[in-house]
């Protein structure tokens, strides 16, 4: 089940509502893990159960940790960090290597392995990083284990988050599982309202029209495009899984404000970034806190050699792309961007600083284009020939058709996109993201999200594309 569907919108959702408002409060907590299961299971309902065996294996580790001293918290925190992590490479990643392992095999004129391909989970990813972020923070002593069960499913199978994140911390959130009346306010609930309105307008509205036409782009004969349709596509792209992704991360926090629950934020308008180091501050940002704080810092951080921190960056980003998808691409990419991290810290930051904010600005949009060649495209071969077309300027007739509505879709990404770097935009953010509206306010946001609501459902009811860019991660 997607949050961008009829089924969602118009029924799941408003019966769960209704139901959650009504019941007793020491009955919310399982009304939500009830309803978690049934989202999730609504798509894959045999994988919930290595959730469920996962949750079970955690939840008791975590306290054996919190009761047991020295050697043997050590002991329980790798063996659940073991299991966690066996889970995610059996699912996730056993097809890609036993691929590589074969065409090894086939290079070298040996028989090939003959397997049974393992099925992705939905969202394994996801939940696997919150399972990890309750072990070690329980290990650090941030935060007891939860009391009930219940409760820590609550945190791992909590809908909003439990297929595309954002990645919740257990510290973060622990209290407000157990009490969160002081959040249960009508200012609350229209909030999370306009936010979830706003991820829903971007996700089907901005997203979907221009994800049906890369989908396009990319389908033609990369060696016949021209420059033009080259860039054009690569933009598009972008613009798609930003809106695709922020959209999703604003629904799930306008979804979590309705419940009482305040989620970190996840995207901070990163195309309008200055460096490759600052993107990743804006960029999914609950992923880069997270390699940060339990990947990154325990390798030594920045208390290290010159040589190893630029070794640890490097390969954080690297884990990080093949953590995004078993495919070389995905291990490309993340190699890609912690070079450039690493670049930021030998000389570019300081050439970008130089040059000003507009030019910097553009090159790093630039150096991201090109990361989300090899994002987008599996075939690693061919993403550098699409980058070669890129910078080839052959501005010959491209033999591509972009109708009226993809043109002004893209022309509305791009201004969402970068108004933010301007004093206009940052007014307007206060406005449509603000923490308390006035009165006016919200009879404004309340009339706004009403026409946005209607005409996404609209859409969603008369086109049949309406994918979620990171679910298959």
């Amino acid at each position: 089940m997607v949050f961008s569907s009829s089924l969602f919108l118009l029924y799941f959702f408003p019966f769960f509502l209704i139901l959650y408002f009504i019941i007793p409060y020491k009955l919310k907590n399982l009304l939500i893990v009830f309803a978690s299961i049934l989202f999730y299971s609504w798509g894959g309902p045999k994988y919930i159960f290595i959730i469920f065996f996962s949750i079970i294996i955690d939840f008791v580790i975590a306290r054996l940790i919190y009761k047991s001293k020295d050697r043997k918290r050590k002991l329980w925190l790798t063996l659940a960090i073991c299991i966690n992590l066996s889970f995610l490479f059996y699912f996730k990643y056993a097809n890609f290597f036993l691929d590589n392992i074969n065409s090894g095999l086939s290079f070298f004129g040996y028989n090939t392995l003959v397997f049974m391909r393992v099925a992705l989970p939905i969202g394994i990813s996801f939940f696997t990083f919150h399972e990890m972020s309750y072990i070690i923070d329980v290990y650090r002593d941030e935060k007891p284990p939860m009391k009930s069960i219940v409760d820590y499913s609550l945190y791992i199978l909590f809908f909003p988050q439990l297929i595309a994140g954002p990645i919740i911390r257990f510290n973060e959130i622990t209290d407000q599982i157990t009490d969160r009346r002081n959040n249960e306010t009508i200012d609350n609930r229209l909030a999370g309202f306009y936010r979830f309105i706003i991820g829903l307008s971007k996700k089907v509205l901005i997203a979907n029209v221009l994800g049906a036409e890369v989908d396009h782009i990319f389908a033609l004969n990369i060696n016949d495009i021209s420059s033009v349709t080259a860039w054009i596509g690569i933009i598009a792209y972008a613009f798609q899984i930003y809106f695709d992704f922020s959209g999703y991360s604003d629904m799930a926090i306008g979804i979590a404000r309705m419940l009482g629950f305040v989620f970190p934020e996840n995207f901070n308008n990163p195309y309008t970034s200055q460096s490759i180091t600052e993107f990743w501050r804006r960029w999914h940002i609950t992923l880069s806190r997270w390699m940060r704080d339990y990947l990154y810092i325990p390798l030594g951080g920045n208390k290290v050699s010159t040589k190893r921190l630029y070794f640890n960056l490097w390969l954080v980003f690297l884990l990080s792309g093949l953590w995004h998808g078993a495919s070389w691409n995905f291990i490309a990419w993340g190699a890609y961007q912690g070079l450039f991290l690493i670049a930021d810290r030998l000389f570019l930051l300081n050439f970008l600083n130089k040059l000003g904010k507009i030019p910097a600005i553009v090159i790093t949009f630039v150096i991201v284009l090109v990361g989300w060649a090899f994002f987008r495209i599996q075939d690693i071969s061919t993403a550098f020939l699409f980058i070669t077309k890129m910078f080839s300027f052959d501005f010959s007739e491209h033999q591509y058709y972009f109708n009226e509505k993809f043109r002004f879709i893209m022309i509305l990404a791009f201004f969402f996109s970068f108004v933010n770097a301007t004093k206009f935009g940052k007014w307007l953010e206060k406005i449509f993201f603000a923490v308390r509206y006035t009165l006016a306010g919200h009879y404004s946001m309340t009339l706004l999200s009403i026409v946005l609501f209607v005409l996404s459902v609209a859409y969603i009811s008369t086109s049949g594309f309406n994918p979620f860019i990171y679910f298959r991660f």
